[in-house]
């Protein structure tokens, strides 16, 4: 009998990935609506932020694609938190330098990893 083999796009922490992107879409177009669904749904994307890579290890799920998934999508979700954050609280620039900050140090350990 052969060996059944899953394609990368369904490994259990890509699936993960998928559910906390979809996540983080209704917990920021609630965010300014309903402060405390949002701070719920934000706090289980970080869960699954752990949880994603602990599977993917456990069950030799690591992959490439899920690598980028996973970083995309936390770059995307704090960038989306700063900017709110930028509009929420004075002055924004605070937060708008911890966004440049986190894509750039990001970017550098990106650039270091694969060159």
């Amino acid at each position: 009998m052969a060996a059944r083999t899953i394609t990368v796009y369904l490994y259990i922490p890509n699936i993960i990935g998928y559910i906390r992107i979809l996540m983080n879409i209704f917990a920021f177009a609630i965010c300014f609506s309903d402060r405390k669904l949002f701070s719920l749904l934000y706090f289980i994307s970080f869960v699954c932020d752990a949880l994603d890579g602990w599977f993917a290890r456990k069950f030799n799920q690591v992959s490439t694609f899920g690598a980028v998934l996973d970083m995309v999508t936390d770059r995307i979700s704090t960038a989306c938190l700063l900017v709110i954050l930028s509009q929420v609280y004075s002055p924004g620039f605070v937060f708008m330098s911890l966004l440049a900050l986190d894509i750039a140090s990001h970017w550098l350990q990106m650039y270091r990893f694969y060159t």
